[in-house]
């Protein structure tokens, strides 16, 4: 089986392929996109995940998102009529496709000891109809001549030149460098170091996710920070403005021993500095290690000249094993190439996962029949994103196995699972952990048949990863970079000495000199501290002021917890000491806002900031807390025995602020047992107006107000200040808790009150067509006119009768004005909107009068 296929790449290989060969920064993948974008589908294949992401937004503006697709294991998007794929390596449709063009970037790779035998497949088995390419280095021509028959090589020079440059202290490092180390220990030791006299750094390791990689590279290419420590991980796939690449080292662990490198893969990262048209130069770090820290002249000669030993061996693994059982599945996968240009595949960890669970008769006993082999081997093919090797990872597989084999995972399950990995709390190798079991299960939504709802659970597991991302970029950013050092780094250089610095009240003085202030936790340069001879003054307190701010924080922490902290909410803003520490955004409701620290705060050492952020979001929930009663109605709401129109109900009481004209709540429709559920709930059923009575004072209503605006509702009357009873009534809308008499404004809880009164002497008068009198001595006592007292009556259903003419002899004042009550028209409709029986007499009554 071996034999014939590796002799069918050598009879069947369909012409018009080329192979562009050359070191980094020779546009190969650029070139690339021109050619398949020229054709009329295409497909390009990238060894990782970021770099297929980056080229298909490129294309996407080229050819629009209905005709780009981007396949990976972890995500998908895939237009129906889509005719240009980006992919991995690992997820390109060979055999399901057929494009006009086709290309393998990085084919060198095919020497790769983990993932070698796939780019060899794709080297001797991926075509296009019209057009192939294959891109890489230049060590891999003579095994493309002898493995692919008629191909085109095209040798590609280098646009700029790169020149070795010695070693460097890290501290003598230029800006716009790259320090390249090999363990994330030592990023981490070098970039705290940077942040130290530098500002700080951009950090690239090959565990973070494609977002947060991004996100950090954003902040180096935009010139925040003028420093990126990364790993190996930046040799292939960036694209920087980097000018020095430095080697903290250049030896590394590559999973099986401690070796160091080879000249290509210095060449790969040294590569990295000089982009485009613009030379760059490489050295190493002293100090960082002994002899082998050091470049050899060969090694020098070699990447400066772009000449390298060609490679002798691609491995290569039978693509196509039999899947009768899981001992001829292996055998398949063992089985040892016929062409002298390959060799067998290294044992990867699919293959070592595979093997480690073959041999447990639990597992292996459950694997019986073609499908099912199929079936295990992709599973065994997850991979080990959380680079926890093959023991820990088969537990994991046989776990997933257990849940596959007798059908597809159901939702509810994985949503649990993504669910769990859903908190952004932790620090750098915790949140580094996550990412990575997310993208396992990112993995595992994107399987055709493994998942159900798999559309639903893949957006979700994305959601996630992005949100962990965006949570390790900030702790990143946290941990390695000095904003406002950098700046000052960039225009002082580092000769700002340790000069002393104090703080008195707000005023920071160096060496006794006043240079500017801290108000709140911003600083502020005095603006004569901007000549050229203090700039050295300006440095030292920069340096200074890190622990100036956490005495601060912890100052204001503890003025928190005791209560005596004089913190204001001011426009959705807590403020103190006239500066702005945090603002309030759109949280899930309208009660539950997000406190966002200000950027102020990012100058405070993390955990004085974590601590003194922790104390702002109690100190908003005690300010919050008068607006109880309607975070209990919106509990209710949420509730599901609540009921679509008790909810409906609630809902527009909590965006009015606790008060709703009666007429609009739909308050008559709800049932005995709803109603009793309201008045449970603390809202007063008025006769014109549904009210909280909690919610009838003016820095309550502002507060609401407040949150109203956050959540982006529109913007009421502000309140009355004392909440007086009785208003003038103006041109401009009635201020909340007001009912509008006309000529006069009255408080809801005291128009309830005088028309409870009515309704009392209305019970309590003998039923006669004379009516019932009604005292105006407590109306007149809130303010009211006798025209609103009137009106009010009248809104309620409430009307005067005519007085009877006095006899022509008769003489005294003239006799009390006399009211009669009719129920209001909605509760009339309110009562008669029962359903008609259409069996019953008055049905037909009804049909013989229409």
């Amino acid at each position: 089986m071996a034999y014939d296929r590796n002799a069918s790449a050598r009879n069947d290989a369909p012409t018009g392929v080329k192979a562009v060969l050359g070191p980094t920064n020779t546009g190969k993948t650029h070139l690339a996109i021109e050619r398949m974008c020229a054709h009329s589908s295409g497909m390009i294949g990238f060894p990782l995940r970021l770099l297929a992401r980056e080229v298909y937004d490129r294309v996407v503006k080229i050819k629009g998102e209905k005709s780009v697709a981007l396949i990976t294991g972890e995500e998908r998007i895939e237009p129906p009529n889509a005719r240009y794929l980006l992919c991995t390596a690992e997820a390109m449709p060979v055999t399901e496709r057929s494009m006009a063009f086709v290309a393998i970037d990085e084919a060198q790779l095919a020497a790769d000891r983990e993932r070698g035998h796939v780019f060899t497949d794709r080297l001797l088995h991926a075509r296009g109809r019209e057009e192939t390419m294959i891109l890489g280095s230049s060590i891999a021509e003579p095994l493309v001549r002898a493995l692919v028959p008629g191909v085109e090589i095209v040798t590609r020079p280098r646009f700029s030149t790169l020149t070795h440059s010695g070693a460097k202290k890290l501290s003598r490092v230029p800006p716009r460098s790259a320090i390249v180390a090999f363990s994330s220990e030592q990023v981490y030791a070098i970039a705290e170091m940077l942040r130290r006299f530098r500002g700080g750094a951009a950090v690239v390791m090959g565990a973070l996710s494609p977002q947060t990689r991004n996100a950090q590279v954003a902040l180096y290419q935009s010139g925040e920070v003028d420093y990126l420590v990364a790993t190996d991980a930046i040799g292939m796939g960036l694209n920087l403005d980097v000018e020095h690449v430095a080697f903290a080292g250049l030896s590394k662990y590559d999973g099986r021993r401690h070796r160091r490198l080879t000249p290509p893969e210095m060449a790969q990262i040294a590569g990295r500095a000089g982009r485009h048209q613009k030379d760059g130069t490489f050295g190493t770090l002293t100090g960082s290690g002994g002899h082998d820290s050091e470049f050899d002249p060969e090694e020098i000669y070699a990447i400066e000249e772009h000449r390298f030993a060609p490679l002798t061996k691609l491995f290569w693994r039978e693509p196509e094993p039999r899947f009768d059982s899981l001992a001829t599945l292996i055998a398949d996968l063992e089985t040892p190439p016929m062409r002298p240009e390959l060799a067998p595949a290294p044992e990867a960890i699919d293959l070592a996962v595979l093997k480690r669970l073959a041999d447990e008769g639990p597992v292996a006993d459950t694997v019986r029949g073609l499908g099912q082999v199929r079936r295990f081997w992709d599973v065994c093919r997850l991979p080990d994103f959380r680079h926890q090797g093959v023991e820990t990872h088969s537990r994991f597989v046989a776990r997933l196995w257990q849940d596959l084999r007798q059908g597809e995972l159901g939702a509810d399950y994985v949503a649990a699972q993504i669910a769990q990995l859903d908190r952004t709390g932790g620090d750098i190798d915790t949140l580094q952990g996550r990412i990575a079991a997310i993208r396992s299960w990112a993995y595992i939504c994107q399987r055709p048949d493994w998942v159900l709802a798999r559309d639903e659970m893949a957006a979700r597991a994305r959601a996630v990863e992005a949100r962990l991302s965006d949570a390790l970029h900030s702790k990143l950013t946290e941990r390695f970079i000095n904003r406002r050092t950098a700046v000052l780094m960039r225009k002082l250089g580092t000769d700002a000495g340790l000069l002393s610095v104090r703080l008195e009240d707000e005023e920071v003085l160096v060496e006794g000199e006043h240079i500017g202030a801290l108000r709140g936790f911003a600083f502020q340069v005095d603006p004569g501290a901007r000549l050229s001879d203090r700039k050295l003054l300006l440095a030292a307190a920069e340096k200074h002021l890190s622990s100036l701010l956490q005495k601060r924080a912890d100052t204001l922490v503890e003025a928190l917890h005791e209560g005596s902290a004089a913190i204001t909410l001011q426009g959705g803003a807590l403020v103190w000491d006239g500066q702005k520490l945090a603002s309030l955004a759109p949280g899930k409701s309208l009660l539950t806002p997000v406190l966002v620290p200000d950027r102020t705060l990012d100058a405070v050492p993390a955990p004085s900031r974590k601590a003194l952020v922790a104390a702002l979001e109690a100190w908003l929930d005690t300010a919050i807390a008068p607006l109880a009663p309607l975070r209990k109605l919106d509990e209710a709401s949420r509730a599901p025995d609540t009921g679509p129109d008790l909810r409906a109900l609630l809902i527009t009481l909590v965006e009015r602020g606790g008060m709703a004209p009666r007429e609009e709540t739909g308050v008559d429709r709800l049932d005995k047992g709803r109603r009793t559920m309201l008045t449970r709930l603390g809202v007063r059923v008025g006769t014109l107006d549904l009210f909280v009575p909690a919610m009838l004072r003016a820095q309550v209503i502002e507060l609401w107000r407040q949150l109203a605006r956050i959540a982006g509702k529109p913007d009421a009357e502000a309140p009355a200040p004392q909440m007086a009873p009785a208003l003038a009534a103006s041109n401009r809308r009635p201020p909340l808790g007001y009912r509008n008499l006309g000529k006069q404004l009255l408080r809801l809880d005291m128009a309830e009150k005088l028309l409870r009164e009515a309704h009392d002497a209305r019970a309590g008068a003998e039923r006669s067509r004379a009516g019932f009198a009604l005292d105006p001595a407590r109306a007149v006592s809130m303010g009211l006119t006798t025209g609103s007292y009137a009106r009010l009556l009248r809104l309620a259903g409430f009307q005067p009768l005519m007085p009877r003419a006095l006899a022509e002899a008769a003489h005294g004042p003239p006799a009390p004005v006399r009211w009669r009550w009719r129920p209001p028209r909605r509760q009339v409709e309110a009562e008669t909107s029962a359903p008609m029986r259409r069996d019953g007499a008055f049905a037909a009554l009804a049909d013989m009068v229409r």
